[in-house]
């Protein structure tokens, strides 16, 4: 029961989130950096089958809610030309992200491809802490607030607890904890500014 409250719950949060994050894209108000978008949408994908393979029940689930709504984030801010700045170094995030499908066939192994997916994931965080840290006004800290309880809220949706279940929503829990300290941090330092 716990479970399916949770998993609901997450399933919920999510589309809250989402719902102002892709209203800001449209309304020129949130800059979203179109590479971290398209890796996180890359790798929650792969994250999903992996975890529903591992027996991640409902919790495996949300992540798939957030794979199917990923990509239409990237789409409007490649489409709005949000940050639209790729270094050679996203096209190596993006390559990662691409060698966790023949690791996991390789090794038939959820959790390799887990793993490789999180560490990627988690380098996907890269573009958006750079212009976070310059333009902090540019990014909703509400939406990955939301973000945090929402990964709280799969962990606890989860059927099985195994590091490929696990791993990849408290791994991201933790990254949207550091960038919402981040943003709080720099615009204390930086006035808002309007968007171009």
């Amino acid at each position: 029961m716990i479970q399916e409250l949770a998993g609901a719950a997450a399933a919920a949060l999510t589309l809250y989130a989402f719902y102002p994050y892709l209203r800001g894209i449209l309304r020129g108000t949130i800059r979203p950096h179109v590479f971290s978008w398209v890796i996180w949408g890359a790798t929650t994908l792969v994250v999903f089958f992996a975890a529903l393979q591992a027996g991640g029940g409902l919790g495996a689930w949300v992540i798939g809610l957030s794979a199917t709504l990923t990509p239409a984030i990237a789409a409007l801010a490649w489409r709005h030309r949000a940050d639209v700045t790729i270094t050679r170094l996203d096209g190596l995030f993006l390559a990662g992200a691409a060698s966790s499908l023949p690791l996991w066939w390789l090794t038939s192994s959820p959790l390799a491809a887990v793993v490789v997916l999180t560490v990627v994931d988690l380098l996907g965080f890269g573009p958006t802490l750079r212009k976070a840290w310059e333009q902090p006004w540019s990014e909703p800290i509400g939406f990955y607030a939301l973000f945090i309880l929402r990964n709280l809220l799969v962990l606890a949706a989860l059927a099985e607890y195994s590091p490929a279940t696990w791993l990849f929503p408290a791994s991201i829990a933790a990254a949207c904890a550091l960038l919402v300290a981040l943003i709080a941090a720099r615009r204390r330092v930086i006035a808002p500014s309007p968007v171009a």
